[in-house]
């Protein structure tokens, strides 16, 4: 489940933060014992470990979800769609180890020492944000199990509580016109509507009247049906959220099993929607 870190309008995800984090210290420890020792810093190292990581981490992700990419290839380049494979990047930081290992590199025991101090970091923080919201953390949506209580006015007229669309994966997205990143990752929502009609996807719009709200979503051919309207943003203020967008994935028992603040792309919401569908 995504976690961020609230700063005024800003969400921040703990995950990256977290990455930041670790390269510091292991970049920190390595050259400070490489200067010790004589070696010089070694800062390159540094550097071109993280870039491995991070290149191999998003290749991963790439392959995963190529049938996605494929269909939008400049996505690959967008890192903000926050797509990214851990395991791929851990498997490029033992390999570089081993191949500084393996030539006998001068600076192979101060990196060594540093990428397990950051991986001992890491690690231990990737356990501490699945283990519940960390203190500073804002998603409290994370924290509330099931479909909120709630219910909406419907652009076309109907009431629709929440609480009711239990039995099926159920799709939350909160948006507004004036949200750039709501706006592009309209159409990708829509068409993942449209593949699988199971699972129950939901327009909430924020803070807007009928009018404004139901023009840009008549432009946006999206179901008037599935279009509510949270005018005085009760239900965000509920869950505790900050940022737009921000979109919940609920499996068919109600449970939240996954969020994203921020844009979401083709493949990063194919992602989520296999946990939401798992099982089914």
């Amino acid at each position: 489940m995504e976690r961020t870190l609230a700063l005024g309008p800003l969400a921040l995800p703990w995950s990256m933060l977290l990455l930041m984090l670790a390269w510091l210290l292991g970049s920190l420890l390595h050259e400070g014992l490489a200067r010790r020792r004589g070696l010089g810093a070694g800062m390159h190292h540094s550097w071109l470990m993280l870039l491995a990581i991070l290149l191999a981490a998003r290749v991963g992700y790439v392959l995963a979800f190529a049938r996605e990419y494929a269909a939008a290839p400049w996505g690959v380049l967008d890192v903000r769609d926050g797509g990214w494979s851990p395991w791929w990047g851990l498997s490029m930081a033992i390999s570089y180890l081993l191949f500084l290992w393996a030539s006998t590199n001068r600076w192979r025991a101060t990196v060594s020492v540093g990428t397990l101090a950051a991986l001992a970091l890491w690690g231990s923080g990737w356990l501490w944000l699945h283990q519940g919201p960390p203190a500073g953390v804002e998603p409290p949506a994370t924290a509330l199990a099931d479909l909120p209580d709630w219910q909406g006015d419907a652009l076309d007229g109907s009431v629709l509580a929440l609480s009711a669309l239990k039995g099926q994966p159920v799709v939350l997205n909160f948006w507004a016109t004036w949200c750039p990143p709501c706006r592009r990752e309209m159409p990708v929502l829509l068409q993942a509507s449209r593949e699988q009609p199971q699972v129950r996807f939901l327009w909430i719009n924020q803070g807007e009247d009928k009018f404004k709200a139901g023009r840009y979503a008549q432009q946006q051919g999206l179901p008037a049906g599935s279009v509510l309207l949270d005018a005085d943003s009760t239900l965000s203020h509920g869950l505790g959220l900050r940022a737009l967008p921000t979109t919940l994935f609920y499996d068919a028992q109600g449970r939240l099993v996954a969020a994203r603040v921020g844009e979401l792309s083709a493949a990063t919401l194919a992602e989520r929607l296999r946990l939401a569908t798992a099982g089914r």
